[in-house]
């Protein structure tokens, strides 16, 4: 039988122990703390988010599906809903106010965009250029007040400056020896006169985005431009422009998007006509379903207007791959 020998422990082990006891202890509570920091902070995110999350799904997720759905019935509101299927959008293609509102729709975009972006751009550039801070704040604010103002209340205006016995603006063509137009009462001028109150009221937005982004551009490109002796047009562009290209697509992204839905500048000055001329797809939806209460061909309509949105702004995206240079 052999004797163990028990040899007590040295003071320097039991030091030892206690402290990886106590390094081991600390770096547990901090892991805990760090988790609840961490678990805090997500809590406080999904808070601050909830609202808007909650604000899209009501707001824009909800109304969308409905729409689909509803798209694929009939009702008036006073019966139930009935089935419908694909009928409501066969209707709808071959009906010619549909057709023709989708195509006015369209000319009505490529018209107003384009001379919004360049007005927008123009007076961009000359308010950016040599002039006192104080004077560039006042057009900035005169520039984009129309857009805070109601276009219902803007196109009464305009229906009254664009009309052709004593409106002001045939009063104008007058003096300079041309002719009165029937801006409200023709086919082309009606579309001019829409097309006139909407970038009037709506150029605001986009001049202040071209603002913003030449303010970014940096000053020594356009020094060193100067320098190589390229004129004020050439460096615009080939400066402004590139260097412009982002901007150039949120601008008309936005314009595309926003003149696509226009509803109250053709509803107020023009009523669609003369005919169907300045008749947009909104305003056959508001008719479709407010007046003649059939609301799933109006949510048909949405439903492909929605389609034609989402495809035009995917097609932008697609070629601003091309055009768009990032600094």
């Amino acid at each position: 039988m052999t004797n163990t020998e028990i040899r007590p422990l040295r003071p320097e082990s039991v030091r030892t122990r206690e402290s990886r006891r106590t390094r081991r202890s600390r770096e547990a509570s901090e892991s805990t703390a760090t988790t609840a920091r961490t678990r805090g902070a997500r809590l406080l995110a999904v808070l601050f988010l909830a609202p808007t999350v909650v604000g899209i799904v009501v707001f824009t997720v909800v109304p969308i599906v409905g729409s689909v759905v509803l798209s694929l019935f009939q009702w008036d509101v006073i019966e139930d809903p009935r089935w419908a299927g694909a009928a409501n959008y066969r209707d709808i293609l071959t009906d010619s106010t549909v057709l023709v509102s989708f195509r006015n729709t369209l000319v009505f975009m490529v018209l107003a965009v384009a001379l919004q972006l360049l007005i927008a751009l123009a007076l961009a550039i000359a308010v950016n250029g040599g002039m006192p801070k104080w004077l560039r704040s006042v057009f900035r604010s005169a520039f984009f007040f129309p857009l805070v103002l109601s276009a219902a209340s803007i196109s009464v205006v305009m229906k009254y400056l664009f009309n052709q016995d004593f409106g002001p603006v045939n009063w104008f063509l007058g003096t300079v020896g041309i002719p009165s137009v029937p801006w409200l009462t023709s086919e082309n001028g009606a579309m001019a006169a829409v097309v006139l109150a909407y970038v009037w009221q709506q150029f605001g937005f986009s001049f202040l985005l071209f603002v913003g982004g030449l303010n970014n551009i940096p000053k020594e490109v356009h020094e060193a431009a100067s320098l190589d002796g390229a004129s004020g047009v050439r460096k615009h562009l080939a400066i402004t422009l590139p260097l412009l290209s982002p901007t150039l697509l949120v601008a008309s992204v936005v314009g595309i998007i926003n003149a696509l839905q226009v509803f109250e500048q053709p509803y107020v000055l023009t009523a669609g006509g003369p005919g169907d001329s300045t008749r947009t797809v909104v305003m056959v939806i508001y008719e479709t379903a407010f007046e003649q209460l059939r609301f799933g061909e109006a949510s048909a309509v949405g439903v492909l207007l929605f389609v034609l949105i989402m495809a035009v702004t995917a097609l932008q995206f697609r070629l601003s791959r091309r055009y768009v240079h990032y600094q």
